[in-house]
Parts: structure tokens; sequence; C-alpha cells
């Protein structure tokens, strides 16, 4: 079977010094589209987008959501207004969705007040993502934070609106537990889906991050699952490149090329 999946790559992993250059060695290494990050010049993303003919699928927006928990409500206020213009830029591209890390646990904000902080907060913003038409998608993260599928499932539906989804990141969910578990529990949740690689022999002997450290299905992916899972809960959008690893010595164009080769063989498993 043929998916009809699209693949993008996400904005840091293109080189470029300029956006229109990252656009450029994104569109040669044959991608068919990019994740940007908010807050950049919008006229210069246009231009770009215009220029190479590639597809904005979705904005991200992480680093100017983080702040949805935090216990200064001025800092709260602060991520709440950086979603919204994540969701102007995501409107004016035509994406369908932004990327929001919805906050997170700390030695300093425990759960429950996370919890109740990150609902308020990203609350306010729900009308506006209506209006727009564009919906915001909450990623899994290690933020200590919605750690199991079900309750990212419940966190999504608690806001009762259409407006809000799940960005769902594969390689993020391995230290947890088996990504194909989560994509038939969040279901149509899903917005997109960041394709990333994790292994756990590099964690538990090198550290966390370690894991990070591994080629495209060189990993403990189960990839075949992980797209048959996909398969079953009709998901028909966007496959997002995301590598955390760049190895040393390879030339980051050459590099970009076999990102997006590795990328074609995962979604054809």
């Amino acid at each position: 079977m043929k998916r009809d999946l699209k693949k993008g790559i996400w904005y840091a992993s293109s080189p470029g010094k300029t956006v229109l250059e990252k656009f450029q060695a994104a569109k040669a290494a044959g991608f068919d589209g990019i994740e940007p990050h908010s807050h950049l010049d919008q006229d210069e993303v246009l231009r770009a987008r215009d220029a190479t003919g590639l597809a904005i699928p979705s904005v991200s927006c992480g680093q100017h959501s983080r702040g949805v928990t935090h216990a200064d409500a001025a800092k709260r206020d602060e991520a709440v207004e950086g979603i919204k213009q994540a969701l102007r830029d995501a409107k004016r591209y035509g994406a369908s969705s932004i990327l929001v890390v919805p906050g997170g646990v700390s030695e300093q904000v425990p759960y429950p007040a996370a919890y109740q902080r990150a609902q308020e907060a990203l609350s306010k913003a729900v009308p506006l993502a209506e209006e727009l038409g564009v919906k915001m998608a909450f990623e899994n993260v290690w933020n200590h934070f919605l750690l199991s599928p079900l309750e990212a499932a419940r966190f999504v539906d608690e806001f009762h609106s259409p407006a809000v989804g799940w960005h769902f990141d594969v390689g993020n969910a391995i230290y947890l537990g088996w990504p194909e578990q989560w994509i038939h529990i969040l279901g149509p949740r899903i917005q997109k889906l960041h394709i990333k690689e994790f292994s756990r022999k590099n964690m538990n002997e090198k550290g966390l991050r370690a894991g990070f450290a591994i080629e495209y299905l060189e990993g403990d992916n189960d990839w075949p699952a992980v797209m048959k899972a996909v398969d079953d809960i009709g998901y028909h959008s966007w496959a997002i490149a995301e590598p955390a690893w760049q190895p040393k010595g390879v030339d980051p164009t050459a590099r970009l090329k076999q990102i997006c080769e590795k990328t074609d063989q995962i979604l054809a498993l």
C-alpha cells in the first residue's frame, strides 16, 4: 500500500543562514514541506514559500509556549500571547496547526499545579484558534508532564474544542513506552507526526539524551508497527522529520538528503 503522507522537515534541521536558504535546501533534498518556527518575519517566510513551492503544514512555537505552567502569572500570559502569535503566523502561511509545548512539571512546579495552569492558560488561546481555523497541537516532550497516552488524550478532550489536538513525536515517546500504543490511543487527535529515532541501548549506557544519537532505522522504533498504527487510525496528514542527531563529518546538505531518503523508507514500511 502506498501511503499518501507528505514529507516535511523541521526548520532548524535544514541548513542555511536565511529563511530562503533553509527552504531551498529542504526543497532540493526532496521534502514536500517545512515546519518553521513562529515569530519569524512573515513576509520573508511567504517569499521563501512561494519561491520554492514548499508547503507549510505546521508552525512550531515550543519555546514561546513552555511558560504556560510557570508560577508567575505574567509569564503564563506571555506564553499565551506567544501561542496567539503562532496561530496568526500559521493562518497567514496556510498551516493547519501549530506545535505547542503545554508547559511542564519541575521541582518548583508540582504536577497538579501544572495541569491546572496549563488548562487555564491554553484555554485563553482556544477562541482565536477556533476563529482562525488553526489547531493547537500539543507535543509530547521531555517535560515530566502528560506522561501517558491516556492522560494526553484526556487532556485534549477536556478542552471540548475541535481546535485542540496532538502533535505526536515518535522518538520522544520511546523512553516512556511504545509509540504505536500512543498512536492507537490518541487516534484522530493527532494532527501531525514528528519522525525521530531513539536508542534505548544508548540511553541506558550513556544517558537519556544519548538515545537520540542513532541513525534512522537503527534504533528501537518498531517502524512497521508504528506505520501500521498510523494506518489503523486513518491518518493522512504530514510526517515531519525532526532528526535530533547530526553525525560528525557529514556535509549538512548531504545529510538532509539522507534524512529525506530515510523518511521515504520509513513511510514505505
